[in-house]
C-alpha cells in the first residue's frame, strides 16, 4: 500500500467532532471526485469512481446514513493496471435535488456552488472535516523517504482558491497550481505537513514523517560527512603532489644536499609519505612539528624554486 493510501485510509477512519462533521466530509468527497449529471428539470444523477476503497467506504457509509439516498456500488478490475475501481451512482431519487443543496453542490436556486460552501465550514471542527474529505478524495502525499510534497487534485479555479484558503485559514500555507485541465491545492515543507495531518488527525502518519525525516537527517549528516572527507583527500592528495614536483625540481637543479637540515628532513618525510597530510606528516618528525610549521618549509621551498627558475 502507497504511503497516500494509508494516510487516506487512516484519515477515513477517524471520528467526527461534532454532527455536522461528516456532512463536511461527504460534501468535500462529492465535490472532489463527484460527477453530476442532469437529464431534465429538477432530475440529477451524481456518480463517483475511484481507485480507493476508503473513498468508497466513506462515501457510500456516509450517504446512507446521513442523505438516507439510494446507491449504487459496483467493482470493476483494470486488467492493465491489475487495480481495482469503485464506481458509486447516486441515481435520479425524489430526495436527491435536496441532497445536493444540503451538500453545497447546488445553491437554493439550483445553480452550482463554485467555492467551498461556507454554511458546511462554519465551525473550525468542520473546517478541518471538510479538508480531511478534500484529502481523502483526492489527496497525494508522496512517499516521506523521499520528497515531501502533498496535493489535492480538484477542478476548477475559484474552487481550487477556495479550498486553499479553507487550508490556510487552519494554520497551514497552502498555494495553488494548475495542472493542465485541473488544479492542484498544495503543501510542500514537511513540517507544513506533519502540521496539517496532525490536525486532520492522521497521528500515525505524522509520525512515519517524523521518523522519516530522522533517517533522512542521519543519511544526510554521514554523506555531507563522507563528501567533506572525499573533499579533503582530494585537496591533500594535490597538495602532496604539488610538493613532491617541487623536491624534484630543486633536486634536479641543486640537489638537496644544498638545503638547509630542517628542509632536507621535510623532504625526506614527504617522499616516505606521500599520501598523508601536512598535519600527519608533522606528527611523524622527530621532534614532532605542526602543520604551520611544515607549512612554512614548503613557502620556502616554493622561494628556492622560484629563484632557481629565475
Amino acid at each position: 500500500m502507497s504511503f497516500t493510501a494509508e494516510v487516506r485510509d487512516e484519515l477515513s477512519r477517524i471520528e467526527p467532532t461534532c454532527e455536522y462533521c461528516d456532512l463536511a466530509t461527504l460534501a468535500a468527497l462529492v465535490r472532489v471526485c463527484g460527477t453530476l449529471s442532469l437529464s431534465g428539470p429538477g432530475h440529477y444523477r451524481l456518480q463517483v469512481a475511484t481507485e480507493t476503497g476508503a473513498v468508497a467506504r466513506t462515501m457510500i457509509g456516509l450517504t446512507h446514513r446521513l442523505l438516507k439516498l439510494k446507491t449504487e456500488f459496483t467493482v470493476r478490475r483494470s486488467v492493465l493496471h491489475k487495480t481495482r475501481n469503485y464506481l458509486i451512482v447516486l441515481p435520479d431519487q425524489p430526495q436527491l435535488e435536496k441532497a445536493l443543496i444540503l451538500l453545497g453542490v447546488l445553491d437554493r436556486s439550483r445553480a452550482l456552488v463554485p467555492g467551498v460552501p461556507r454554511h458546511l465550514v462554519s465551525r473550525p471542527c468542520c473546517r478541518l472535516a471538510y479538508i480531511r474529505g478534500a484529502l481523502i478524495a483526492g489527496g497525494f502525499i508522496a512517499d516521506p523517504r523521499g520528497d515531501f510534497h502533498l496535493e489535492i487534485a480538484v477542478q476548477g479555479e475559484q474552487y481550487a482558491s477556495s479550498l486553499a484558503e479553507l487550508v490556510s485559514a487552519a494554520g497551514v500555507p497552502a498555494r495553488v497550481n494548475r495542472r493542465r485541465s485541473a488544479y492542484a491545492v498544495y503543501v510542500k515543507s514537511a513540517e507544513d505537513i506533519k502540521k496539517l495531518l496532525g490536525l486532520l488527525g492522521a497521528d500515525r502518519s505524522v509520525g512515519e514523517i517524523a521518523s522519516a525525516r530522522k533517517v533522512k537527517s542521519v543519511k544526510n549528516d554521514v554523506n555531507r560527512r563522507v563528501n567533506a572527507e572525499l573533499a579533503n583527500q582530494a585537496r591533500t592528495s594535490t597538495a602532496a603532489r604539488e610538493q613532491l614536483e617541487l623536491i624534484e625540481r630543486i633536486e634536479r637543479a641543486e640537489g638537496l644536499g644544498s638545503l638547509p637540515p630542517a628542509l632536507r628532513s621535510f623532504c625526506e618525510l614527504r617522499r616516505a609519505h606521500p599520501e598523508l597530510s601536512l598535519r600527519e606528516l608533522g606528527a611523524l618528525a622527530e621532534p614532532p612539528l605542526s602543520k604551520s610549521a611544515l607549512y612554512h618549509r614548503v613557502q620556502r621551498l616554493e622561494r628556492i624554486a622560484s629563484e632557481i627558475d629565475a
